[in-house]
């Protein structure tokens, strides 16, 4: 009966919202909750960013139809783009913008091929959820557009934020 064996149950990427181990006794301990982290892509060229949260699962409207590749080669001729995990905690006066790395990427439409490395993708986005600052390889107009956007967003979380990240984004 081999071939009436059942195909392997996959397991769904889930995202907990607050307490992950509320009313189950234990299930979820160790889960973290992606409840306040939120992606943000800036496009380089046309100098725009804007929150896409189906880059949370790879699934954003510039990714669909693209393979992405590790070899820079394949995507030769394409758009630069920057994801940014942005990560908001809370302290006595409140709200702030705790955590924020970036992450390159490259989307050529014509050839249907992308550059971005998904381990570093993911290593980011769990640097940005421990409140980590990462924005050195970003150049300065991506700089500049991450800053204004964050501003824009929110004045009262961008003055609250941490000092390493205005600086760092040349914005103090």
């Amino acid at each position: 009966m081999a071939n009436e064996e059942k195909p392997k149950t996959k397991l769904g990427f889930t995202i907990i919202k607050d307490d992950p181990t509320d009313g189950h006794k234990g299930f979820g301990i160790g889960s973290l909750s992606l409840e306040n982290v939120s992606p943000v892509i800036i496009d380089v060229e046309e100098g725009v960013a804007t929150i896409e949260i189906g880059a949370m699962h790879a699934r954003s409207p510039l990714e669909r139809g693209i393979k992405f590749l590790l070899d820079r080669e394949e995507s030769a001729g394409g758009k630069p783009y920057w994801l940014v995990w942005v990560t908001i905690d809370y302290k006595e006066d409140g709200p702030y913008y705790a955590g924020v790395t970036a992450c390159e990427m490259v989307v050529n439409r014509e050839k249907r091929r992308g550059y971005k490395n998904f381990i570093e993708h993911m290593n980011k986005m769990d640097k940005s959820m421990k409140r980590h600052i990462m924005i050195d390889e970003m150049d300065d107009k991506s700089k500049g557009i991450l800053a204004e956007f964050l501003k824009g967003h929110n004045k009262e979380l961008w003055d609250r934020s941490k000092p390493e990240l205005r600086s760092g984004l040349g914005r103090e």
